[in-house]
């Protein structure tokens, strides 16, 4: 299967800064939906500075919803999605058939990296304090980062169910 083609709006070359970084995401979103991206993932030790809650983000998501598409997300840990990201737990409820969530936490684990890797774009953050990274579509960086990835989910369990029984 052929890549995707990479949208020319997207960020090419370094960012750095927290606002970088979230406008990075939901531009990356707002390219998935409009270009249609079948398999996106994202990957972050815990999520917790990624604009996920934010009212842009969930309506881009809508957006890119339908059926053939793909989101891996992978993590240490998904403990502050309730508290943080209320507006994508509720859209992982409705669309929870295209969404695995897995964790890769532990002793002997790798570490999880932190970014968003399609199979034409993607963004990595090397300095995850100072917000720094990465971002195009120079395939050896992107084959790197989908190798990181790879190698944590190899070791992972699935997380973050859609819906929590409770007694």
């Amino acid at each position: 299967m052929p890549a995707e083609p990479a949208s020319e709006a997207l960020p090419q070359g370094r960012f750095e800064g927290p606002q970088a970084f979230r406008a990075l995401v939901l531009s990356a979103l707002e390219a998935a939906a409009r270009e249609g991206w079948r398999e996106i993932v994202f990957s972050d030790p815990d999520y917790a500075d990624w604009p996920l809650g934010d009212s842009a983000t969930a309506q881009a998501l809508q957006q890119w919803s339908a059926r053939g598409r793909s989101l891996v997300m992978l993590a240490e840990s998904f403990k502050i999605f309730e508290r943080h990201h209320a507006r994508f737990v509720t859209w992982r409820r409705m669309w929870g058939h295209i969404v695995e969530c897995r964790v890769c936490s532990g002793q002997g684990m790798p570490q999880v990296p932190s970014g968003i890797w399609t199979p034409a774009w993607f963004a990595r953050r090397i300095d995850l304090e100072n917000y720094k990274g990465m971002s195009g579509n120079d395939g050896m960086s992107r084959n790197a980062l989908r190798e990181s990835i790879d190698e944590c989910l190899r070791h992972s369990r699935a997380g973050f169910p859609t819906h929590t029984l409770g007694l």
